[in-house]
């Protein structure tokens, strides 16, 4: 390929993408040997109790403007009916999570007399929509610094060849591209020269993770921790991990392979063990995807190109029918090539994603109260424990959600709320227990204002009308 009249990112990004899709061309059948698979052995998973009980230094400050703050945003909020980035959905009082983790970031460098810096990954989806609004933060006490992940060529799934027709992101052309997952964050990251002026600011450590996941807040026991490791044994990399539940079963999770800890997405689980893959019992944490990772240790690693990540091959379909697959990489599988690299058990309250309407609907209620950008756990819920909630398909769309509540209902005592159809709700209803609604095809169920549902079925129709 002639590269001399394409932009340089262009050419960074086709040199990135001809490593990957050599090491992709050598790589035969699953990454993982799963006889050699073992579980991590007990002091390579801290749990977050342990941890807690050194408590904190006087001087935290110190320790914050060590620190930069990473959000993952590249996503769109298609899944959810949205045009645009996901980070600018409102989940909150009219926040979004852009808005909501500004807020806590804030929060902290006043709280404390620091600076410490977000950093967002955009990617091409989300780059230009996400720069024009971050105007609105210029008064903010937080520095906030972007930079964009690679845009790699989406293949056809049997000539391996790409399916653009040149550069351009216009018509088909869009199709063609493709952000290769968040394991990119490692040489955009470097390649953008943010990772060289972050080290020169003095910061040590990155937090990464996803901004959509609200329960990520920075947590300073676990940096405290970080900061107070020797310097001959430096933790490089921090992986918070949680308990599984029955809902988590597709989590990736820390295992023991060729005295590494290293992640084992499901993915790259031979087809025969995916059942025990996702059994609670042999592996019982997951990945929540909030990193705490050294930045020199990520410009040693990548000085060298030393970062082999495992390569998810995801199939996908476009418009026309034809089939191509994307090549990619995730953040947390690069946890094998840190030195001193450990797990930390943390409290579930740090994993919150929001990737459905059936996630936003408990974001928004009074299960949650929320603290200078930060949701907690309501202190009036008697069990720690989310809800269970699956919305049907008429509550997909963040828009039509919207339309089907006209206010929030009270969730403090539920346990399991299943909703099908087409349903809505009025002001102030009130759900405990087991709450199943069901309306049947052509049929329509108006849950009356003041409502209490408890342990209660409700099917059949249900019209309630203006006179």
């Amino acid at each position: 390929v002639t590269t001399h009249h394409i932009n340089p990112s262009c050419v960074k990004d086709f040199h990135g993408f001809k490593n990957l899709f050599h090491r992709f061309l050598q790589v035969k059948g699953p990454s993982v040997d799963w006889p050699k698979i073992n579980r991590p052995p007990e002091e390579s998973i801290q749990p977050y109790e342990k941890i807690k009980t050194k408590g904190l230094p006087d001087n935290i400050t110190a320790s914050l403007n060590k620190l930069a703050v990473v959000k993952l945003n590249g996503g769109l909020g298609t899944s959810m009916g949205c045009k645009g980035p996901k980070s600018l959905i409102s989940v909150r009082n009219e926040n979004t999570f852009l808005d909501l983790t500004v807020q806590q970031i804030e929060h902290l460098n006043k709280t404390y007399n620091a600076s410490v810096p977000l950093v967002l990954m955009n990617s091409f989806n989300t780059d230009e929509d996400t720069k024009k609004i971050l105007q609105k933060y210029k008064h903010h006490r937080v520095n906030i610094h972007t930079f964009n992940q690679s845009r790699y060529p989406r293949i056809n799934k049997e000539s391996l060849l790409p399916v653009a027709k040149n550069m351009g992101m216009s018509g088909d052309n869009a199709e063609a591209w493709y952000p290769p997952g968040h394991g990119d964050i490692y040489a955009s990251f470097y390649n953008s020269g943010l990772l060289d002026k972050l080290i020169a600011e003095g910061k040590e450590y990155i937090f990464v993770s996803n901004i959509d996941n609200l329960g990520a807040t920075v947590d300073l026991f676990i940096l405290q921790h970080l900061m107070s490791q020797p310097e001959d044994k430096r933790c490089e990399f921090i992986m918070e991990v949680t308990d599984k539940t029955r809902a988590d079963v597709k989590g990736g999770t820390l295992i023991q392979y060729k005295d590494h800890l290293r992640l084992l997405e499901i993915a790259q689980v031979p087809k025969a063990h995916v059942d025990e893959f996702k059994s609670v019992t042999k592996f019982k944490i997951f990945n929540t995807n909030n990193l705490w990772i050294s930045l020199p240790a990520i410009k040693r690693l990548q000085d060298k190109n030393a970062m082999d990540l495992e390569i998810i091959v995801n199939p996908k379909t476009l418009d026309g029918g034809l089939n191509v697959i994307q090549l990619e990489t995730a953040v947390g599988a690069a946890i094998k090539s840190f030195n001193n690299a450990m797990g930390v058990n943390v409290p579930r309250s740090r994993f919150l994603p929001v990737k459905t309407s059936s996630d936003l609907l408990l974001v928004m209620s009074n299960l949650y109260s929320m603290d200078a950008g930060s949701l907690t756990m309501s202190e009036k819920r008697e069990f720690p424990t989310t809800p269970h909630v699956k919305l049907g398909s008429s509550f997909t769309k963040v828009h039509d959600f919207l339309a089907r509540f006209e206010s929030i209902p009270d969730m403090l005592e539920l346990d399991h709320l299943t909703v099908s159809g087409d349903v809505t709700f009025g002001k102030n209803v009130s759900l405990k227990g087991t709450v199943i609604i069901i309306a049947n095809h052509g049929d329509r169920i108006d849950i009356p204002a003041g409502a209490m549902l408890e342990n209660k079925i409700v099917s059949g129709n249900l019209r309630i009308l203006d006179h």
